[in-house]
C-alpha cells in the first residue's frame, strides 16, 4: 500500500493499516494486530516484560538518523533488557506518537526498522497505539521467555565473582561526540550512536553459564555496575585497562582532546551486557573479564575503577 501524504492526511486507522499489513507472526502469536489486545503464548509460564521510551530531541534526531535507524534503536533498548535477564524476546508492542505533518512514509520506515531489529531475535510486533504529539515519541514494550531457565537478577553478585562484559561500550558516546561537532565520520562510531548492536545471544548463554547477576549497560558502565553493586550489597571493582579502545575511537578522542576511557566508562546506549560469574565458572563465549566483586566495606556498596572508588554517579541520568 502506498505511503503518500502525511500522517494527518492518512489518518489514524489508515496509518495503522499501513504499519501492520506486512508484519510477520512467530509461533508465539495467537492473535496479532487488529483486536483490542494481542494474545501470545508464554511456553515457560513466566513472562518477562519491559518497556523503554525514546523521545525526539533527547534520544534521537531526525537530521542525524534515518527512520529505520530510529526504529532499530527503539526496539534494541527493550530487546536488550530481555536478554539481560537471560531470556529471549518473543513479542513487541509499540506506541507511536508524532506530529500530524510527519510523512506517513517516515512512520512506515521506522516500523521497518523496529521489525528488522525484532527479527534478529525472532520476535514479532503484535500491536500498539498511535497518538498525535508535538514531537515523535516511540515506546516499545517487549515480552520474553526464559525457556525454563532461572532469571538472572541484578542482586546475585557475590564476593569473589568475576565481572565480565559482552558487547561494546563507549561507541555510541563517541558517535554522539562526532555528530555533535557536525561531522559524520568515523562512520563506525556514528552508526553505533544511530543504532546499537546488542549481543542478544550472550544473555541466554550467560544464564546457562551460571551468571550470578547481569544488567543491560544502557546508562554507562559505571552507572550500571553501580546498580548491580547496590542491589547485591557488594563493590564492583573494574579495570579500565581491560577495556579495548578501538583505533577509530582512539583517533577521535585524540582529535577532540578527550580521554577515551570517559566514553568507555560512562557512555550509554550501546546495550552491552555486564555480568558476574563464580571464579570457578568458565566465561561463556563473547564475555571478557573486566574486574572482580569485592566485599562492601565502611563506604558501602559501590564501584571502584583502577583501585579508586568512583563517586561521580557517572553515566546518563534523565533528571
Amino acid at each position: 500500500m502506498a505511503a503518500d501524504g502525511t500522517i494527518g492526511e492518512v489518518g489514524e486507522f489508515g496509518l495503522i493499516e499501513r504499519l501492520t499489513q506486512s508484519l510477520a507472526a512467530n509461533a508465539h502469536v495467537i492473535v496479532g494486530p487488529g483486536d483490542d489486545t494481542a494474545i501470545v503464548s508464554v511456553p515457560d509460564g513466566r513472562a518477562l516484560v519491559t518497556v523503554d521510551i525514546l523521545v525526539e530531541g533527547r534520544h534521537f534526531r531526525r537530521d542525524w538518523s534515518t527512520p529505520v535507524d530510529i526504529g532499530r534503536k527503539a526496539a534494541a533498548a527493550s530487546l536488550a533488557d530481555i536478554s539481560a535477564m537471560g531470556g529471549t524476546a518473543t513479542s513487541l508492542v509499540v506506541a507511536f506518537a508524532a506530529p500530524a505533518d510527519l510523512p506517513a512514509a517516515w512512520a512506515m520506515q521506522c516500523m521497518s526498522g523496529l521489525a528488522e531489529e525484532a527479527a534478529l531475535v525472532g520476535a514479532s510486533i503484535v500491536g500498539g497505539d498511535i497518538s498525535a504529539s508535538d514531537s515523535i515519541v516511540i515506546s516499545v514494550t517487549a515480552l520474553g521467555d526464559l525457556a525454563e531457565a532461572k532469571p538472572v537478577l541484578r542482586s546475585g553478585a557475590k564476593v569473589g565473582d568475576r565481572v565480565a562484559l559482552a558487547g561494546r561500550v563507549g561507541w555510541s558516546a563517541a558517535g554522539l561526540a562526532v555528530l555533535s561537532r557536525g561531522f559524520r565520520s568515523p562512520r563506525v562510531l556514528v552508526n553505533a550512536h544511530r543504532f546499537p548492536e546488542p549481543p542478544y545471544a550472550a544473555g541466554p548463554l550467560a544464564a546457562k553459564g551460571g551468571a550470578s547477576s547481569m544488567i543491560d549497560v544502557s546508562d554507562g558502565l559505571i552507572a550500571d555496575a553501580r546498580h548491580v553493586a547496590e542491589a547485591s550489597g557488594v563493590v564492583m571493582c573494574l579495570s579500565s585497562t581491560s577495556l579495548e579502545v578501538p583505533e577509530e575511537m582512539r583517533a577521535t578522542a585524540a582529535a577532540y582532546n578527550v580521554d577515551p576511557r570517559l566514553w568507555l566508562l560512562t557512555g550509554g546506549e550501546d546495550h552491552a551486557l555486564l555480568a558476574t560469574f563464580s571464579g570457578k565458572k568458565k566465561l561463556p563465549a563473547g564475555f571478557t573479564e573486566i574486574g572482580v566483586v569485592e566485599a562492601a566495606g565502611e563506604d558501602g556498596p559501590g564501584v571502584v575503577v583502577d583501585g579508586i572508588r568512583d563517586n561521580s554517579r557517572g553515566g546518563h541520568r534523565h533528571f
